[in-house]
């Protein structure tokens, strides 16, 4: 009788820590479709100055037309955010950033967008993941207190996996300790 209990309590325990550690690893979410780039937007697709205060579709124009005058806008309006070394807290120079980014998702409520923490190469991969994350958490958290529905955020972390800058300088490394906005529509 007690080898029995033993045996279901190791069992128990054995299933306790299986769970703790796929619950407890930071994800990457897959991404299943790409969405248009900041890099690939073409100068034909962006607006022209007579273009910028519309935001109504010319009816002649094709369908997904108006959405890539949309990536455009964004494109030129969604400015990244950087982050000082292993932190997820926004720094007061990126408040201004995030204001103007909330200001800009309030004009265009039907946008949703990808929100893409990414962190330096100095530490361990799974940390950077993590700490990826953490930061487009706290971009999301700041957007959705600014009056931003939650539902129009989507979260990536990637750690390092984007970096904009392989140099090992801390000018670099900064340049890689960022949250970007993206267009997801």
């Amino acid at each position: 009788m007690a080898i029995a209990n033993r045996r279901t309590y190791s069992l128990l325990v054995l299933l306790l820590l299986a769970l703790f550690s796929i619950w407890g690893c930071p994800k990457r979410t897959e991404i299943t479709s790409a969405p248009q780039s900041q890099a690939t937007i073409t100068k034909s697709q962006k607006e022209t100055p007579k273009e910028k205060g519309s935001q109504v579709a010319n009816p002649a124009t094709k369908p997904g037309e108006a959405l890539k005058k949309s990536d455009a806008t964004a494109a030129d309006a969604l400015k990244p955010i950087y982050f000082d070394f292993e932190s997820s807290v926004i720094r007061e120079d990126a408040k201004d950033v995030m204001k103007a980014n909330a200001a800009w998702l309030k004009a265009h409520p039907n946008v949703k967008i990808k929100v893409e923490g990414n962190s330096d190469a100095r530490e361990a991969k799974k940390y950077n993941f993590a700490l990826g994350r953490k930061r487009a958490e706290t971009a999301k958290k700041y957007l959705t207190s600014m009056g931003i529905s939650g539902r129009r955020l989507w979260l990536v972390g990637y750690g390092k996996e984007k970096s904009v800058c392989t140099e090992n300088t801390e000018s670099c490394w900064q340049k890689n300790r960022r949250v970007e906005f993206v267009v997801n529509n």
